[in-house]
């Protein structure tokens, strides 16, 4: 009951925020193209602004292929809503220097957005390879890693899109495979079918929680992910091929990965590989003796301008980083969350080569 309340608490908060949205957003379109402002405006401007809400409340109740395209078109249009709107902020901020006629602002708006919306979705649906190769001490063999995060696996990615990433994670012809969290989106029920490709995976996969695991419920989604190949580490370290491979579940309070690699019993003549969302903590998981974290979360921002904010709350946003000898990559995420639609990053399937460092 306490989930559903909190659930219903969201949503509600989330509608009043997007309805001030959609309302600034057709103001501001209607008045630069000279639009009647009639009860015809308010009836669109509120089905506009209900749309994404009410998607959501049907998709966790009643789940078919009519209801998913709604959903879909629904979080498209949140993300169009956002382009409008800071195309909008950006007339407004030029045009107390430059005098733009405004017809012609609002045809050039129109234009632009359509335009990178529609990019934006088509991006959205295609997949990077991303192949990097980091050298760890101790390591008996040069290995191959596929790393994948945030597949968010929901509404609008689903078993489809789950057997595409099975297949061209075998394609790679991988010795494992590490998942760092936020399989799950939250936006549907679960159905363990859903998830049945994983079981053709050629190697072995790890997998740890992601802050949507959490939200959809950790029993839920363990039920679903019961019989398959997955591996799931909860705080807990296992032995593969001479790694130790250590995985840490999400969670966002204050020193959370240090307490935790605390309690283990990490060998520092082996190399220890750290499989956590939260791109961060980089200096506590030096100190516990680990080589290589691998991460998500942060989706390079997604969208831009959204990657500056997310850069403000993680400095370490995509990409490879290191802390006297001890290395961080983040992933882009291989789905997406909310808009499907990605500007400025890509969904990204990582191949990691594991080099015997011999020096």
């Amino acid at each position: 009951m306490r989930r559903i309340l909190q659930y219903a608490m969201f949503i509600s908060l989330f509608f009043v925020g997007f309805l001030a949205l959609n309302y600034y957003v057709f103001f501001g379109m209607s008045f630069l193209l000279g639009l009647p402002m009639d009860n015809g405006f308010y009836i669109i401007m509120l089905i506009a602004a209900l749309s994404y809400p009410v998607a959501t409340l049907i998709e966790r109740t009643v789940s078919n292929n009519f209801t998913r395209i709604f959903y879909t078109a629904a979080s498209a249009w949140m993300g169009i809503s956002f382009y409008l709107l800071f195309a909008l902020i950006v007339y407004l901020v030029f045009s107390w220097f430059v005098p733009i006629p405004r017809e012609s602002a609002g045809i050039l708006i129109a234009i632009l957005v359509t335009v990178i919306s529609t990019y934006s979705i088509y991006n959205s649906y295609t997949l990077k390879l991303v192949k990097i190769e980091i050298p760890l001490k101790g390591l008996n063999e040069d290995l191959k890693a596929v790393h994948l995060s945030d597949i968010h696996i929901g509404s609008i990615r689903n078993s489809g899109y789950m057997e595409r990433i099975v297949n061209e994670t075998n394609k790679l012809n991988p010795d494992l495979v590490f998942i760092t969290g936020d399989m799950v989106d939250g936006s549907a029920r679960l159905h363990k079918h859903t998830f049945n490709a994983i079981n053709r995976l050629n190697a072995p996969a790890f997998f740890v929680t992601g802050n949507h695991e959490t939200y959809e419920g950790l029993d839920e989604v363990f039920r679903v992910l019961e019989g398959t190949k997955l591996r799931i580490l909860q705080g807990e370290l296992v032995d593969f091929k001479g790694i130790q491979v250590i995985g840490v579940g999400y969670y966002y309070g204050r020193d959370h990965l240090k307490n935790t690699l605390s309690q283990l019993e990490i060998n520092n003549e082996k190399p220890a590989i750290l499989l956590y969302h939260l791109p961060r903590e980089l200096e506590n998981a030096h100190e516990a003796g680990i080589d290589l974290q691998l991460s998500g979360h942060t989706h390079n921002g997604q969208m831009i301008p959204f990657n500056f904010l997310v850069k403000l709350m993680f400095p370490y946003i995509q990409g490879l980083y290191e802390y006297n000898g001890t290395k961080l990559y983040v992933s882009q995420g291989t789905g997406t969350w909310g808009p499907p639609m990605r500007l400025g990053s890509r969904c990204e399937m990582t191949l990691i080569t594991l080099k015997q460092d011999l020096n």
